[in-house]
Parts: structure tokens; C-alpha cells; sequence
């Protein structure tokens, strides 16, 4: 099994909150698990392309800025898998944002660091670290 590379985003206002979506019953793990989004580097794609072809089709809106955050190596036993997950932070307009992919979201919602919903997909704390998500209105 290969190594895979993934753009992992924290979608959020510019003031604080993110937006995280539900995982439906369909989804490839963790049905039910709040997440931030993500989505496999396609062959030739840069990042920034890779991040704003993924928030467009997840969330049916365009990133207004895209901020690169730093690397996380992600090994899973179950199912087993290994990405190395390139984290970004992700400025959208949360008036436009909605479910673009209903077949691996059922909802969506707009939190603040200190009131995110339960249940909390696996990774999400550790990219949430990463993205330092209560500063996310400044990051930069």
C-alpha cells in the first residue's frame, strides 16, 4: 500500500467560526462524525487547485482565501490507510456555503472553537490543533 496525499481544509467566516459538516450514513468512515473537509491530490494539481476543486464540490462555494497551514502524517489501521495531509485554512463566504455532496453530508453547521458539536471525527482534533482553530479569524 502507497502513501496517498490529501488537502485537508478548515473552512471558516474570517471571524472565529468553522464550518464542519456531518458525515451521512454513506460516507467511507465514521457515518455520523462531524469533520472538516478534504480530498485526494489528483495527479498534475497543485494544492491550492486541489483545495478550491474540493470546497466547491463539497461546499458549492468558492474559497475567498486559501492559507496553507503545515503537514500532518495520518496512519490508520482501520481501514488501513496512510495520507499525508497538506492542512489549510479556508476563508468562504458562509451565506453561500451549503451541502454540495448530499451522498457524504447531511449537514452543515457553523461553530465556535469552544462549542463543536459531538460526535467529532477521529482526525479532526489534531488538524483543528494544527490549524490553531481559535485564532482562525487571523490566521494568516
Amino acid at each position: 500500500m502507497q502513501p496517498s496525499v490529501s488537502c485537508v481544509f478548515v473552512c471558516h467566516d474570517g471571524s472565529g467560526r468553522i464550518l464542519l459538516a456531518r458525515r451521512s450514513a454513506a460516507a467511507r468512515d465514521e457515518p455520523g462524525a462531524w469533520d472538516c473537509g478534504a480530498g485526494a491530490l489528483e495527479f498534475g494539481e497543485t494544492f491550492e487547485a486541489a483545495v478550491t476543486r474540493e470546497v466547491t464540490e463539497e461546499y458549492a462555494t468558492a474559497p475567498l482565501e486559501i492559507t496553507q497551514l503545515g503537514v500532518r502524517n495520518v496512519l490508520r489501521a482501520d481501514p488501513p490507510s496512510h495520507w499525508v495531509a497538506i492542512v489549510f485554512a479556508v476563508r468562504i463566504d458562509p451565506a453561500a456555503a451549503r451541502i454540495g455532496e448530499p451522498h457524504k453530508f447531511d449537514e452543515l453547521g457553523w461553530f465556535a472553537p469552544d462549542a463543536l458539536p459531538a460526535p467529532l471525527h477521529s482526525q479532526l482534533a489534531a488538524t483543528l490543533a494544527l490549524a490553531k482553530v481559535g485564532r482562525m479569524g487571523q490566521i494568516g
